[in-house]
């Protein structure tokens, strides 16, 4: 397996803490890949005729599967690692991090003002964070994506970055970047002879998604948004030691300070079922405000429960349960489309696509459903 790509701002690793932080991938890996399809056997096997003979039915509703299941000695022991591992992941980053923050807050710092690829940095200090963010701490990251701890603070980025490589088990490439190369494709795809001018990417974290923008359309004027200053401002750094000029400002998706019709594309990966049902329908009102006429909006989350069996849905939605990420369940249940004809946009010009994920090759026959993540699409 491809190993992340040590760029500039990526935290250097001792041998113990390399040690450390690739045992809870490897634990992830075991988990996703062996210890959740016992689960699965187990329910087929016992708990689902248990369940009929106290019920009379079958567990029809995700609900009535986490009834069933939840007592299970299998799935205790799978959830408790689960969530051990979540937690040790952060922990073992935080290591690397906090022993290395001076010097990456100094290396961000010089990148501050110089255009050197044509990126620049906007942070607003006034901007008040959604209560959605603030109110706990989303994958149990300490203190959240918001947290800043100074002017010149990159800890929130630093920590991202590397994080969410052990997290996402390496699926997302060396460079962090397949979920915005992903959707960029996408768009290639359904409009190969668009020559976007200018292009948003909602939720940018630490631009490693917005980049990918910007190497498909080099001419184009690639902005990313994003509510906290310290990813924003490894994001810029990270952005311009890679040799991309985007531009990065802190937003809040629901309002932002873009003129009316600006944008050819209007787009995030893995935004939406971080906020609330409120602010999904802001979004996409600002979305659509933001296009110029035939402006295409794309907004990709993880698969829809309403795609799959009651099983699969529960199980899917472990992260919904136990590490602070309570509106996915809520998100993947929506009727996205309505949601986008709510927010202004026609029916007939709104769908859900599937998107095809970039994968590494390691991943392409991988038991969990990351091939193909559905996107909400909608032209102006």
């Amino acid at each position: 397996m491809a190993h992340q790509l040590q760029h500039d701002l990526l935290v250097r690793r001792t041998h113990d803490e390399q040690s450390r932080q690739e045992y809870v991938m490897s634990l992830r890996r075991h988990l996703a890949s062996h210890i959740a399809p016992h689960c699965a056997e187990m329910y087929t096997d016992a708990i689902k005729s248990a369940f009929e003979a106290k019920h009379g039915h079958e567990p029809g509703t995700r609900p009535e599967m986490r009834e069933a299941m939840r007592n299970s000695d299998l799935y205790q022991f799978f959830s408790a690692l689960q969530r051990t591992s979540q937690e040790l992941m952060w922990d073992s980053v935080i290591d690397s991090v906090e022993r290395q923050l001076p010097e990456l807050n100094e290396k961000a710092k010089r990148f501050v003002g110089k255009r050197g690829h044509g990126g620049t940095l906007t942070l607003d200090p006034d901007l008040e964070i959604p209560n959605y963010l603030t109110g706990y701490d989303i994958h149990l990251q300490p203190g959240g994506y918001h947290t800043d701890y100074g002017d010149d603070d990159v800890a929130a980025g630093a920590l991202w970055d590397r994080a969410i490589y052990l997290y996402s088990m390496g699926y997302t490439g060396p460079e962090m970047d397949y979920w915005g190369q992903s959707l960029a494709a996408q768009y290639r795809k359904m409009m190969p002879d668009s020559d976007p001018k200018r292009i948003l990417d909602m939720g940018c974290t630490t631009g490693a998604s917005t980049i990918p923008w910007k190497k498909m359309f080099p001419n184009a004027e690639v902005h990313g948004i994003d509510i906290g200053p310290a990813l924003l401002r490894y994001g810029h750094a990270r952005a311009e030691s890679m040799g991309v000029g985007i531009h990065l400002s802190q937003q809040n998706a629901e309002q932002t300070n873009f003129d009316d019709e600006s944008f050819d594309v209007v787009a995030s990966g893995l935004l939406m079922h971080e906020t609330s049902k409120k602010g999904v329908n802001r979004i996409f009102s600002e979305s659509r405000r933001l296009l110029k006429q035939r402006g295409i909006m794309m907004h990709m989350d993880p698969p829809l429960f309403t795609e799959m069996t009651p099983l699969r849905a529960f199980l899917a939605a472990w992260e919904a349960y136990n590490v602070n990420e309570a509106f996915a369940g809520v998100y993947r249940d929506m009727d996205l489309v309505g949601e986008a004809v709510k927010a202004g946009f026609a029916q007939e010009k709104s769908r859900l696509v599937s998107v095809n994920l970039v994968v590494a090759p390691e991943f392409r026959n991988y038991d969990t459903p990351i091939n193909e993540w559905p996107a909400v699409v909608a032209e102006k």
